[in-house]
This record gives structure tokens, sequence and C-alpha cells, in this order.
């Protein structure tokens, strides 16, 4: 299971980022962003394939400190208790130091460090959740 717990961990945090930039966030993040609907459709393979690589990397370290502990102790809660610290020390941090010397806007920055800390959130829950399995 050390690869397919991570590989379903990113296909959840795919489809989250799929609902997460279309129907939720869609077009305001990209008038913030500035990428018109011809932009964003070119080399989209490339762009999904690449991303979706990102988050089973993510989700593979993820579950490396999910299986820190016991067995008994790695379950949905846990599993989504680490995916969001994860998030919120790492990732949320590490997307405001790029966003700040870019010139991002605070908007396009909460649409985004939000999606990551739900990202491994959903990753480590989902991920807690097969231990049990």
């Amino acid at each position: 299971m050390q690869f397919v717990e991570p590989l379903i961990g990113a296909v959840a945090a795919f489809a989250l980022g799929f609902l997460w930039y279309t129907a939720l966030f869609g077009k305001i993040w990209q008038a913030e962003t500035g990428i018109s609907d011809e932009e964003a459709q070119k080399d989209m393979a490339r762009t999904h394939g690449l991303a979706f690589l990102m988050m089973f990397v993510m989700s593979y370290a993820l579950n490396i400190i999910i299986g820190f502990h016991s067995p008994e102790e790695q379950t949905f809660t846990h599993g989504g208790f680490h995916g969001i610290l994860a998030g919120l020390f790492y990732a949320v941090p590490a997307t405001a130091i790029n966003y700040l010397y870019q010139k991002k806007s605070l908007k396009l920055y909460l649409i985004d460090a939000s999606y990551l800390v739900l990202l491994l959130g959903l990753s480590g829950a989902i991920m807690g959740f097969l231990k049990l399995a």
C-alpha cells in the first residue's frame, strides 16, 4: 500500500482542485491571475499531469508522517489532522513567501493557500482511513 494510498489521496486532491478552481472559485481565480480562457486551455495535459504528480509527491510525504504512528492511531481524523497541520505550517507560509515577492493579491493567496490546506487535509484523511481497511 506504500504507493496506493498516496495515489488515492492524490486523486481525491485532484478532484477537489477541479471543483475548487472551476465551480467554486474559477472565475475569481482566473481574474486574479489574469489568465485568459485561451491561456488556461493551452498545454492542459502537461499542466494537469505535472500538478497531479506534485499532489502525489505531497501525499506520499504526508503518508510517511502518518505512518510514524501506530496502526490503531492511523484514522481518518488523524490523517486529516496531519494534513491540515502540513498545510498550515508548510504550504501556507511557502505560498505566502512566493506571493509576497511576486506582489500577488491577497484574494488570490487566500484561494490558493486555503486549497492547499484542504488538499492536504483531504489526502491525509483518506490515507488515514485506508490504513483501517
